[in-house]
């Protein structure tokens, strides 16, 4: 059928498909979402949008909801009168398979909505009146529309008091949709401009069961009791005013999760700016930081965002709504650490208010509940930012759950690459082999062992051709033993065993990567312990090692004794998926100049320290199983050069976008980081696209057929990959960057930092500093118009106090050669706007 969480993201609406009911309720069943619920009820507007938001009717292939006009096999159906909806919900429960329902739900306002099936060839609306004939009930003309929303409410029985798992089965003939999608949009136009009497939209409700119907052929309504039901201009003008005048004014009185806005504000200045609020000679600074930071909590909106923040020290109305602007207009990332860090203090302080009622009451525990939901919701951005991923990758996220989702893709990408060993992609104008590094960390009992099955279910096909050829070794170790004294001796076999433990020797290994046959071989360790152990003494050769197989250079290594180990590898091609806690990553990578540390994707496990203990909801099922399975039989067909110019374009911007961000901050770590990210982000996607290729064979020709496929047309998948770039594919590069790029800066800055300016490295002297985001950058900071001593400042604000003046040269000369400003007759400084 079909069921879609809807998200504002950048401005757009963008859709992911929910496939399982526990996912479903688990979004329902949060404790902000609770919060929200609780306040909606209570008359606040700006909460009801806050709810999670679900569409019913709409199908969306590419994540995209702009545009699309493709049905699902489901409709969603609007109710609200209170009294109408409980006599409906009555008839429904007592026969649900008569309507073909799918879900039944109290609404916010305390009527409801429901999702029934929808019959094929007739249009939402027709579907919406046979039900409301059916019910004998009043329905929402308005709410015909495929991409139509619902403000759900959370999974209690009393809210959610029908769900059938039908609503999340996945069964689309794509080009089957595409063409009904087609007759049917012209239908509902057709439809649009003749509704019954009495369905006139002004007038939003319509009862069907007192009209007399006419139908022509195809069953669309017709005769003279329709008639034209258009709004004029004026009067749907007149509409949209009231309800934005209604909704700014609740938005002014409004709070995030019970806490008013003023509250917040108030603990912002006491915790940024000595408990002063902004004059005139910081104002327009302030109140962009601030803006920057509240966006978070106020859903982007602009009318709210005008309402909660003051015009401060006479602040002119025209240039607050500047600031704000510019800050709705900069990039959308996670919660910023300053904001995360006012709510954790404004928790703390109810906490305290309700030990000192010896109990904290039943607002105060919800406050905070809700406060430390949002926190784990947060941890979900780049999650909820995932583009709908191909075959293989969706069941991976699925067996470990949307927590571990980007942990479990930096787990299996080197997998794939491993598997896909023929396939190199042009990155830069070089041919890239899909070589990758990565490491999960996590503190113990974070779920970092629910990666290992999934792993494992991408190698088992490569793992019974080592276990065989393991067999064949032990035979020939029985032989030999059993020739110890004999003059002949049985020959011992080269095998290319390619799945090779890290706890092993440095011989060992370098000898078993030169018996691969020139593919890729693969190590995974569940404990990465057992590499900072094994490799104590060796670390050095561990780490070049590894650099020489992220690069895929040649690996020479050399000893006098004919019974000692020689290797030469033309193109070492070893990918490494390590999995444990940060400390014993600091154990692994200890050397922070080499570049080891940046050839390694890092990811993180979410902290779970206060999470209740629950069943666990997330594990591998046979059906995921086997989908691994057929993707990970069909990519070692996979074997050739591609070149790939719109995912080459898209970081080429990324790399820009970094460059342009870490120059207005002078972050010279960040930006050296974005150089090496941005080819392993390209061969990332690169093995995200290649399951693509196979998913989308497999639907079109079954999974032997693809198979056949793949065999007698070698160069079909190259032709196929190229299709793939997508907009709405190219999207997860930026979410894959950006993670990667937070995460190297979170568990190595500071290391770097200190390594780079130490006494022993011979480089250039750095300074101390500490973590900060773009929200935090020098730019930002500085008014319209600045002097040389107001950047100084605002330069050792963010870097602390060892910056020099020579170095706040620098940077400006850096920021005028870069037209980012301009310098004024009276040698002060302005910065550019960038046309529009």
């Amino acid at each position: 059928m079909s069921c879609y969480l809807i998200k504002v993201e950048n401005g757009h609406k963008v859709a992911r498909s929910i496939t399982s009911e526990e996912e479903y309720k688990q979004l329902r069943g949060s404790n902000e979402q609770k919060a929200n619920l609780r306040l909606a009820r209570a008359g606040n507007d700006a909460a009801k949008r806050r709810l999670v938001q679900f569409n019913y009717s709409g199908h969306y292939p590419q994540g995209v909801v702009k545009g699309m006009k493709l049905p699902s096999g489901a409709f969603g159906f609007d109710m609200d009168e209170p009294e109408a909806f409980a006599k409906a919900a009555k008839l429904l429960l007592k026969e649900p398979d008569k309507y073909g329902l799918l879900m039944l739900e109290r609404s916010a306002r305390q009527g409801g909505h429901a999702v029934f099936e929808r019959e094929k060839g007739k249009t939402v609306l027709e579907n919406q009146v046979r039900i409301a004939t059916m019910l004998k009930c009043e329905m929402d003309t308005s709410a015909h529309d495929i991409n139509r929303v619902y403000f759900t409410t959370t999974s209690d029985d009393e809210d959610l008091l029908f769900l059938s798992p039908r609503l999340f089965k996945d069964e689309y003939d794509e080009a089957a949709v595409a063409a009904e999608g087609k007759v049917l949009e012209e239908r509902e136009r057709y439809g649009n401009e003749e509704l019954p009497e009495g369905a006139h939209k002004a007038n939003k409700h319509y009862e069907p069961w007192k009209e007399e119907f006419k139908k022509d052929s195809q069953g669309v309504f017709k005769g003279q009791e329709f008639k034209n039901s258009k709004i004029s201009t004026s009067a749907a003008s007149t509409s949209a005013a009231s309800t934005a005048a209604a909704s700014t004014s609740s938005a002014a009185q409004d709070n995030y999760l019970g806490i008013p806005y003023g509250e917040i504000i108030k603990k912002w200045w006491q915790m940024y700016n000595d408990g002063q609020e902004p004059m005139r000679s910081n104002r327009n600074t302030l109140t962009f930081e601030l803006a920057v930071n509240l966006r978070h909590i106020c859903g982007f909106d602009r009318n709210q965002l005008a309402q909660i923040i003051p015009c401060y020290d006479g602040f002119p109305e025209q240039e607050k709504m500047a600031c704000i602007n510019s800050a709705l207009n900069e990039k959308i990332t996670q919660m910023p650490k300053r904001l995360k860090d006012v709510l954790a203090a404004l928790r703390q302080e109810k906490l305290k208010q309700g030990a000192s009622n010896g109990n904290a009451d039943e607002d105060s525990e919800a406050l905070v509940n809700a406060l430390d939901e949002a926190n784990a919701k947060d941890d979900l951005f780049y999650y909820d930012a995932l583009p709908k991923m191909p075959l293989g990758v969706r069941d991976s996220i699925s067996a470990v759950g949307p927590a571990l989702a980007m942990p479990v893709i930096t787990a299996i990408c080197p997998t794939i690459g491993m598997l896909a060993t023929g396939v190199k992609v042009s990155v830069h104008g070089k041919m890239n082999s899909l070589n990758l590094i990565s490491y999960i960390a996590g503190d113990f009992a974070s779920g970092k062992g629910s990666i290992d099955p999934v792993v494992d279910a991408w190698t088992s096909e490569v793992k019974q051709m080592d276990k065989m050829y393991q067999q064949q070794e032990d035979e020939w170790r029985a032989r030999k033993r059993a020739a110890k004294n004999k003059k002949e001796q049985p020959e011992e076999p080269q095998l290319p065993v390619r799945c090779l433990t890290l706890n092993n020797t440095v011989a060992n290994l370098a000898e078993r990567l030169a018996n691969t046959e020139g593919k890729h071989a693969f190590s995974f360790t569940p404990e990465a312990d057992t590499v900072a152990q094994k490799w104590k003494s060796a670390m050095s050769d561990f780490s070049v090692m590894l650099r020489q197989a992220y690069d895929g250079t040649s690996y020479e290594r050399e000893a006098r004794s004919a019974d000692a180990v020689n290797v030469h590898i033309e193109h070492l091609l070893w990918n490494v998926v390590m999995c444990g806690t940060p400390d014993a990553l600091y154990r692994v990578v200890n050397n922070y100049t080499d570049g080891f540390q940046s050839r390694i994707v890092v990811a993180r496990t979410p902290d779970n320290t206060f999470t209740p203990l629950t069943d666990n909801l997330f594990v591998l099922t046979e059906t995921q199983r086997e989908h691994i399975r057929q993707i990970a039989h069909l990519l070692p067909l996979m074997e050739g050069e591609v070149v790939l110019p719109k995912l080459e374009n898209k970081g080429r911007e990324w790399l820009e976008q970094i460059r342009l961000e870490t120059m207005k901050n002078d972050d010279k770590v960040k930006a050296r980081q974005r150089f090496r990210i941005c080819p392993t982000t390209m061969r990332m996607m690169t093995c995200i696209m290649l399951c693509k290729v196979a998913e989308t064979l497999i639907q079109k020709h079954g999974f032997q057929g693809a198979e056949k496929q793949l065999k007698q047309n070698p160069l079909l998948w190259e032709e196929m990959i190229v299709k793939t770039q997508t907009p709405t594919m190219l999207e997860a590069f930026n979410i894959l960057a950006d993670y990667q790029l937070d995460n190297a800066l979170y568990f190595f800055r500071s290391r770097i930092e200190d390594a780079f300016s130490s006494k022993s490295y011979c480089g250039q002297t750095t300074y101390d500093r500490s973590r900060r985001g773009k929200n935090d950058s020098i730019f930002e900071r500085l008014d319209v118009t600045f002097s040389f001593e107001q950047a100084l400042q605002q330069s050792i604000a963010v870097k602390g106090a060892n910056v020099t003046r020579e170095v706040v040269r620098q940077m400006l000369k850096n920021w005028k050669r870069q037209g980012l400003i301009g310098v004024l007759p009276d040698m002060r400084y302005q910065k550019v706007q960038p046309a529009v």
